[in-house]
């Protein structure tokens, strides 16, 4: 299986992989050089994924302060409000 590169996977398949890895990890069942690869790679995802989660923050306050006048209304999923 190719491995992708972390700027080429979702939020969440980066999350899964990340908490895989640091299942793996924990064990300290791997040969050094295989939990330093490991290790590397989880350091990549962790960095992708604040990079991700930065982005997103960014984008929702761009969006809120667009009009500073329209007041803010909780979210419903409802479709019957």
């Amino acid at each position: 299986m190719a491995v992708k590169k972390p700027e080429n996977m979702t939020f969440e398949d980066t999350l899964k992989e990340l908490d895989a890895i640091v299942g793996a990890l924990e064990t300290g069942d791997l040969a050094l050089d295989t939990a330093m690869k490991r290790f590397e790679r989880g350091i990549a995802l962790a960095r992708q994924g604040q990079k991700t989660l930065a982005d997103a923050e960014q984008r929702v306050e761009i969006l809120l302060s667009q009009d500073d006048d329209a007041p803010l209304t909780e979210f419903s999923h409802d479709d019957n409000d």
